[in-house]
Protein backbone atom coordinates (compact mmCIF):
# COMPACT_ATOMS: atom_id res chain seq x y z
CA UNK A 1 0.00 0.00 0.00
CA UNK A 2 2.71 2.51 0.85
CA UNK A 3 4.70 1.65 -2.24
CA UNK A 4 1.20 2.61 -4.36
CA UNK A 5 0.90 5.69 -2.67
CA UNK A 6 4.41 6.70 -3.71
CA UNK A 7 4.01 5.59 -6.99
CA UNK A 8 0.72 7.51 -7.05
CA UNK A 9 1.94 10.54 -5.80
CA UNK A 10 5.19 10.64 -8.11
CA UNK A 11 3.04 10.39 -10.91
CA UNK A 12 0.75 12.99 -10.30
CA UNK A 13 3.31 15.29 -9.85
CA UNK A 14 5.20 14.47 -12.66
CA UNK A 15 1.81 15.01 -14.62
CA UNK A 16 1.92 18.06 -13.49
CA UNK A 17 4.87 19.16 -14.43
CA UNK A 18 4.64 18.02 -18.41
CA UNK A 19 1.49 19.24 -19.05
CA UNK A 20 3.19 23.01 -20.12
CA UNK A 21 5.15 21.51 -22.04
CA UNK A 22 2.00 19.73 -24.04
CA UNK A 23 1.77 22.09 -26.84
CA UNK A 24 5.02 20.97 -27.78
CA UNK A 25 5.38 16.90 -28.55
CA UNK A 26 8.94 16.81 -28.77
CA UNK A 27 9.50 19.03 -25.57
CA UNK A 28 6.68 16.79 -24.04
CA UNK A 29 8.56 13.33 -25.32
CA UNK A 30 11.61 14.79 -24.13
CA UNK A 31 10.24 15.99 -20.79
CA UNK A 32 8.81 12.27 -20.53
CA UNK A 33 11.50 10.38 -20.96
CA UNK A 34 13.56 12.70 -18.23
CA UNK A 35 10.82 11.95 -15.31
CA UNK A 36 10.45 8.33 -16.47
CA UNK A 37 14.29 8.07 -15.75
CA UNK A 38 14.64 9.77 -12.53
CA UNK A 39 11.29 7.95 -11.07
CA UNK A 40 12.48 4.99 -12.78
CA UNK A 41 15.92 4.77 -10.43
CA UNK A 42 14.57 6.19 -7.45
CA UNK A 43 11.92 3.06 -7.18
CA UNK A 44 14.20 0.66 -8.50
CA UNK A 45 16.91 2.22 -5.42
CA UNK A 46 13.58 1.18 -3.21
CA UNK A 47 12.98 -1.96 -4.12
CA UNK A 48 16.71 -3.11 -4.05
CA UNK A 49 16.82 -2.09 -0.29
CA UNK A 50 13.38 -3.75 0.12
CA UNK A 51 15.50 -7.20 -1.38
CA UNK A 52 13.48 -7.31 -4.79
CA UNK A 53 15.65 -8.30 -7.25
CA UNK A 54 14.82 -9.37 -11.52
CA UNK A 55 14.29 -12.92 -12.97
CA UNK A 56 17.13 -14.33 -14.42
CA UNK A 57 17.37 -13.01 -17.80
CA UNK A 58 15.16 -10.32 -18.12
CA UNK A 59 15.82 -5.99 -18.13
CA UNK A 60 17.96 -4.22 -15.77
CA UNK A 61 15.22 -3.19 -12.75
CA UNK A 62 15.86 0.19 -13.85
CA UNK A 63 15.19 -0.13 -17.40
CA UNK A 64 11.87 -2.48 -16.89
CA UNK A 65 10.45 0.65 -14.27
CA UNK A 66 11.33 2.86 -16.97
CA UNK A 67 9.63 1.03 -19.54
CA UNK A 68 6.55 1.63 -17.02
CA UNK A 69 6.60 4.99 -16.10
CA UNK A 70 6.76 5.90 -19.93
CA UNK A 71 3.74 4.20 -21.08
CA UNK A 72 2.05 5.56 -17.47
CA UNK A 73 2.75 9.22 -18.91
CA UNK A 74 1.65 8.70 -22.73
CA UNK A 75 -1.51 10.24 -23.53
CA UNK A 76 -3.47 10.20 -27.38
CA UNK A 77 -4.06 13.36 -29.90
CA UNK A 78 -6.62 14.33 -26.95
CA UNK A 79 -4.63 14.53 -24.47
CA UNK A 80 -6.04 11.55 -22.45
CA UNK A 81 -3.58 8.30 -21.00
CA UNK A 82 -3.24 5.86 -23.67
CA UNK A 83 -2.56 3.30 -20.93
CA UNK A 84 -3.88 2.24 -18.05
CA UNK A 85 -1.50 0.78 -15.61
CA UNK A 86 -2.25 -1.86 -12.76
CA UNK A 87 0.38 -3.63 -9.79
CA UNK A 88 -0.13 -6.86 -7.78
CA UNK A 89 1.70 -8.23 -5.60
CA UNK A 90 1.33 -11.91 -4.11
CA UNK A 91 3.44 -14.33 -1.84
CA UNK A 92 3.68 -18.07 -3.06
CA UNK A 93 5.98 -21.30 -2.46
CA UNK A 94 7.39 -21.17 -6.58
CA UNK A 95 8.21 -18.02 -8.79
CA UNK A 96 5.92 -18.76 -11.34
CA UNK A 97 3.19 -19.06 -8.63
CA UNK A 98 3.71 -16.15 -7.14
CA UNK A 99 4.24 -14.24 -10.68
CA UNK A 100 0.65 -15.49 -11.62
CA UNK A 101 -1.33 -14.69 -8.16
CA UNK A 102 0.48 -11.19 -8.53
CA UNK A 103 -0.72 -11.19 -12.39
CA UNK A 104 -4.28 -11.77 -11.26
CA UNK A 105 -4.28 -9.22 -8.45
CA UNK A 106 -3.02 -6.31 -10.77
CA UNK A 107 -5.67 -7.34 -13.85
CA UNK A 108 -8.73 -7.06 -10.89
CA UNK A 109 -7.15 -4.15 -10.26
CA UNK A 110 -6.80 -3.35 -13.78
CA UNK A 111 -10.73 -3.98 -14.37
CA UNK A 112 -11.94 -2.26 -10.87
CA UNK A 113 -10.29 1.06 -12.48
CA UNK A 114 -12.15 0.55 -16.25
CA UNK A 115 -15.15 -0.49 -14.34
CA UNK A 116 -14.53 3.06 -12.49
CA UNK A 117 -14.30 5.22 -15.85
CA UNK A 118 -16.98 3.27 -17.39
CA UNK A 119 -19.70 3.71 -14.67
CA UNK A 120 -19.17 7.21 -14.83
CA UNK A 121 -19.65 7.38 -18.36
CA UNK A 122 -23.07 5.05 -18.41
CA UNK A 123 -24.14 6.96 -15.97
CA UNK A 124 -24.03 9.66 -18.01
CA UNK A 125 -25.58 8.05 -20.66
CA UNK A 126 -28.67 7.07 -18.48
CA UNK A 127 -28.96 10.60 -17.81
CA UNK A 128 -29.85 11.04 -21.53
CA UNK A 129 -31.87 8.10 -21.91
CA UNK A 130 -35.50 7.28 -21.26
CA UNK A 131 -34.67 4.36 -18.64
CA UNK A 132 -37.81 3.46 -16.24
CA UNK A 133 -36.15 4.13 -12.67
CA UNK A 134 -36.00 0.02 -12.21
CA UNK A 135 -34.19 -0.47 -15.39
CA UNK A 136 -31.65 2.60 -14.02
CA UNK A 137 -31.39 0.64 -11.00
CA UNK A 138 -30.23 -2.67 -12.87
CA UNK A 139 -28.12 -1.23 -15.03
CA UNK A 140 -26.06 0.90 -12.08
CA UNK A 141 -26.06 -2.89 -10.20
CA UNK A 142 -24.55 -4.83 -13.19
CA UNK A 143 -22.00 -2.47 -14.06
CA UNK A 144 -21.55 -1.90 -9.93
CA UNK A 145 -20.38 -5.44 -10.37
CA UNK A 146 -18.59 -5.70 -13.32
CA UNK A 147 -15.04 -5.93 -12.01
CA UNK A 148 -14.72 -9.81 -12.17
CA UNK A 149 -16.55 -9.95 -15.76
CA UNK A 150 -14.22 -7.49 -17.20
CA UNK A 151 -11.28 -9.12 -15.19
CA UNK A 152 -12.48 -12.33 -17.28
CA UNK A 153 -12.47 -10.83 -20.50
CA UNK A 154 -9.40 -8.78 -20.66
CA UNK A 155 -6.82 -11.38 -22.29
CA UNK A 156 -3.45 -9.97 -22.53
CA UNK A 157 -2.21 -7.76 -20.86
CA UNK A 158 1.04 -5.43 -21.80
CA UNK A 159 3.75 -6.83 -18.86
CA UNK A 160 5.78 -3.10 -17.92
CA UNK A 161 7.94 -5.33 -15.03
CA UNK A 162 8.54 -8.19 -12.81
CA UNK A 163 10.37 -8.76 -9.65
CA UNK A 164 11.12 -11.10 -6.97
CA UNK A 165 12.56 -11.51 -3.47
CA UNK A 166 12.85 -14.57 -1.03
CA UNK A 167 10.42 -14.00 2.03
CA UNK A 168 10.15 -16.78 5.38
CA UNK A 169 9.30 -20.22 4.96
CA UNK A 170 10.60 -20.25 1.24
CA UNK A 171 8.63 -18.80 -0.38
CA UNK A 172 8.89 -16.17 -3.06
CA UNK A 173 7.28 -12.85 -2.92
CA UNK A 174 6.56 -10.95 -6.81
CA UNK A 175 5.44 -7.83 -7.60
CA UNK A 176 4.11 -6.86 -11.40
CA UNK A 177 2.75 -4.45 -13.21
CA UNK A 178 0.78 -4.25 -16.23
CA UNK A 179 -0.78 -2.18 -18.76
CA UNK A 180 -3.81 -2.20 -21.07
CA UNK A 181 -4.45 0.39 -23.77
CA UNK A 182 -6.83 2.43 -22.31
CA UNK A 183 -9.68 2.50 -25.67
CA UNK A 184 -9.57 -1.18 -25.90
CA UNK A 185 -10.33 -1.56 -22.26
CA UNK A 186 -13.48 0.54 -22.71
CA UNK A 187 -14.43 -1.15 -25.64
CA UNK A 188 -13.92 -4.53 -23.69
CA UNK A 189 -16.19 -3.62 -20.60
CA UNK A 190 -18.64 -2.00 -23.20
CA UNK A 191 -19.18 -5.60 -24.60
CA UNK A 192 -19.10 -7.56 -21.52
CA UNK A 193 -21.56 -5.26 -19.59
CA UNK A 194 -24.05 -5.38 -22.69
CA UNK A 195 -24.02 -8.97 -22.59
CA UNK A 196 -24.49 -9.02 -18.92
CA UNK A 197 -27.31 -6.78 -19.34
CA UNK A 198 -28.74 -8.94 -22.24
CA UNK A 199 -28.90 -11.52 -20.03
CA UNK A 200 -30.09 -10.35 -17.00
CA UNK A 201 -32.50 -7.40 -17.48
CA UNK A 202 -35.36 -6.72 -20.00
CA UNK A 203 -34.09 -3.57 -21.19
CA UNK A 204 -35.40 -3.36 -24.65
CA UNK A 205 -33.16 -4.05 -27.30
CA UNK A 206 -32.71 -0.23 -28.95
CA UNK A 207 -32.72 1.16 -25.67
CA UNK A 208 -29.48 -0.90 -24.73
CA UNK A 209 -28.06 0.20 -27.80
CA UNK A 210 -28.33 3.63 -27.50
CA UNK A 211 -27.17 3.22 -24.02
CA UNK A 212 -24.17 1.37 -24.35
CA UNK A 213 -23.03 4.38 -27.36
CA UNK A 214 -21.23 6.67 -25.35
CA UNK A 215 -18.01 7.88 -26.71
CA UNK A 216 -14.41 6.80 -25.78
Amino acid sequence: MKTKLIWMLALVMAVASIAVAQQNPKAMKKEIKKKAVKEARKEAKRFKKEGYDIAPGALPMAKQIEKAWMMQYETDEDGYPMYIVASGNSVANTTSAAKLQATELAKLELAGSISTQVAALIESSIANQQLSREEAASVTKTVAAAKNIIAQELGRTIPLFEIYRDVGDNNVECNVRIAYNSKKAQEVARQAIKKKLEEETDIAHDKLEKLMKWDN
